[in-house]
């Protein structure tokens, strides 16, 4: 029988209902009791990490939860981390470059609604969870979330209130849970040892245009960050015009060593700079990096990682442009 140590970090699933709203009350334990047949295919251990509202959840809890499933490793064969959906989708990724190459699985899970309702998706997420955990295609990070497997690195949260929270971005779906039947599409490649890292650079920014944004908003997140993703519209582009000033910006930037990424707000198909010339003539002029079909989720938390290991400009492309765990399709 598997043993598997569930993680717990809040959210709505450990949620009751307060005169101040929704709040993550429940213990771990107090959680498993929900789910008693869980026990009936694998051994479960708990460990009360923190009991946050995900929207509270930063990258320092991100390096606690990486280091809570290092020090227990060896002594698991999987990990089930409850956390909450609005952040969800930045911590899979997250765990995704701070475990990599896991060949045992960390799955991440939550609810819709508290699991102490009559009608609530969390004893379902939970049951299938801790089943995919003790899967033997079941490798790396993953989020479990109403019946689908997503790959950590291509999840997003794109429903508020639905059951069906969660979408796998540019990516197909890795397995399926149905009846109590883990249906794999694809299987992962893990290696041997996963190999853990233990510091995140956050000096990383996300600058949305709207049209007719002013450069001095990039200017302004450009002069507090390492590292800044521009969200265009489409494909990828910078306004243009005497009263843009977004080259100038990048020129000056640039030249200090920060390091500008170019995304897109459209949800699905990714970037692709080299179609249009607002696009393509700044790429050229500064060898921006963009994401293609990754996710922002993705891409924020890649920077952080790529940033405390390194400052080189050409290693950093490199990095960025490595996949991992499937969060990179082409080039």
């Amino acid at each position: 029988m598997n043993r598997i140590l569930m993680i717990a970090t809040g959210g709505t699933i450990a949620s009751q209902r307060t005169a101040r709203g929704l709040e993550p009350l429940l213990t771990s334990e107090e959680v498993l009791r929900f789910v008693p047949g869980i026990g009936g295919f694998c051994q479960v251990d708990t460990l009360q990490l923190m009991n946050l509202d995900s929207t509270n959840i930063a990258p320092r809890h991100w390096l606690q939860m990486a280091a809570a499933i290092e020090e227990n490793y060896d002594a698991y064969d999987g990990f089930v981390l409850c956390h909450g959906t609005d952040t969800m989708a930045y911590t899979a990724a997250a765990l995704t470059y701070l475990v990599q190459g896991s060949p045992k699985p960390v799955v991440i899970t939550g609810a819709q609604r508290p699991i102490d309702l009559e009608l609530t998706d969390a004893k379902q997420n939970l049951s299938d969870s801790f089943r995919y955990a003790c899967h033997p295609g079941a490798c790396g990070v993953q989020i479990v979330f109403d019946g689908k497997v997503i790959a950590g690195a291509r999840a997003k949260k794109t429903r508020t209130k639905s059951y069906n929270a969660f979408s796998s971005i540019n990516f197909p779906t890795l397995a399926i849970l149905q009846d109590g039947r883990v249906i794999q599409y694809l299987r992962e490649e893990p290696g041997e040892r996963p190999r853990f890292f233990h510091s995140l650079n956050t000096r990383v920014g996300l600058c949305k245009l709207i049209p007719g944004a002013g450069s001095d908003l990039l200017a302004y997140y450009l002069s507090r960050h390492d590292a800044v993703l521009i969200e265009s519209f489409g494909v990828g582009g910078l306004p243009q015009g005497e009263d843009a000033g977004f080259f100038r910006e990048i020129d000056r930037f640039a030249a200090q060593g920060k390091v500008i990424v170019m995304t897109t707000q459209v949800q699905s198909e990714g970037s692709d700079m080299s179609i249009y010339q607002v696009g393509r003539e700044i790429k050229e002029r500064h060898r921006l990096l963009e994401t293609y079909d990754m996710t922002l989720e993705a891409a924020v938390t890649k920077l952080m990682w790529i940033l405390a290991q390194t400052r080189d400009r050409a290693e950093i492309a490199r990095l960025f442009y490595t996949p991992v765990a499937h969060d990179l399709s082409f080039v």
